[in-house]
């Protein structure tokens, strides 16, 4: 099995480099200055085991590759590039290979079956880190997070197998479910605070706009009658992603990192929006996302930065 990693960030860096470690066969895709610094030295991850140099083979599109039988593909882009992804990998010859899609939100797995007919849902619960090309870190220990797949939309299959013996093998606990949406589903509650944490300050507390912003997501999965898994509750984080110091600090959640990387582009939409677009679809209010969704628009706009709104300035805006 060669596993591709298309988007070699934050979570496809940790996830590429610790399958290379395990021994994994692996090959990224990778946009510069990242892909320089792969091709001319590896990617360092740096986690609590130390600083590890992987070394594995990288492209920068899908046209390079001549595509295998045993290749498995996971998609680390950002939603708002899916679509762009999903072309390039059918236009340069992918065919039935396995489609992972290890991202935030909940529409990748959708948009990935009208270009592929074998594609899998991964919730990802990994607090990476990019901020330096060529280097990714992970911010917990001993594992480097926890990964919820199966089937889309529903089941498990050999491929969902194989690759989760192979990140767990690569120091990456990795659980088959056949409801694999359900966690992805609870996954996005969490991630409707991504934008406040980008906002506001470094170490400013997010709670008193992140907590208003999930129970209010919350109520819309209700009224859209979608199940969901609680992943704030999870037992298995206290004993598998005990937060570590690394002494350097993360930069962020994603949307924070993206900010910070000026990529031009947030993932807000897909995030705050979805539940904006759900709430529309079932005749319920949903005023605090609209507004966090607006809030980004306008911040992407007028080129601000992360950390940009203070405390009061962020309650005007969701709360009036």
């Amino acid at each position: 099995m060669r596993v591709i990693v298309h988007g070699v960030g934050a979570i496809g860096g940790v996830v590429a480099a610790a399958l290379a470690l395990s021994g994994q066969e692996v090959l990224g895709i990778a946009r510069d200055p990242m892909l320089q610094a792969i091709t001319a030295g590896g990617l360092t991850l740096d986690s609590a085991r130390g600083r590890e140099r992987a070394r594995f083979a990288c492209v920068a599109h899908p046209r390079e590759i001549t595509f295998r039988p045993d290749d498995v593909v996971l998609l680390c882009v950002k939603t708002q590039h899916t679509e762009a992804a999903l072309a390039d990998l059918r236009a340069a010859g992918m065919t039935d290979q396995p489609l992972f899609c290890l991202q935030n939100g909940v529409a990748n797995e959708d948009m990935a079956l009208r270009y592929f007919p074998n594609v899998h849902a991964v919730t990802v619960m990994m607090p990476a880190g990019y901020a330096t090309p060529g280097e990714v870190t992970i911010g917990c220990e001993p594992r480097f997070g926890i990964f919820e797949m199966g089937r889309y939309p529903f089941g498990r299959d050999e491929a969902d197998e194989a690759l989760s013996e192979a990140l767990n093998a690569a120091n990456i606990a990795c659980f088959v479910r056949d409801d694999a949406m359900a966690p992805k589903w609870g996954k996005l509650i969490l991630n409707l605070g991504n934008i406040t944490g980008a906002l506001l300050p470094a170490g400013a507390d997010c709670a008193p706009f992140d907590g208003p912003l999930r129970e209010e997501g919350k109520a819309v999965l209700e009224a859209a009658g979608i199940d969901w898994a609680d992943l704030g509750t999870d037992p298995r984080r206290e004993v598998l992603m005990r937060t570590r110091d690394s002494g350097e600090g993360r930069v962020g959640n994603s949307t924070t990192q993206s900010l910070a990387r000026g990529t031009g582009s947030v993932e807000t939409d897909w995030l705050n929006g979805e539940i904006v677009r759900l709430a529309r679809l079932h005749g319920v209010d949903a005023p605090l996302n609209a507004r966090a969704q607006a809030l980004s628009l306008r911040l992407m706009s007028e080129g601000g930065e992360a950390g940009s709104l203070s405390d009061k300035e962020l309650e005007t805006a969701l709360f009036g």
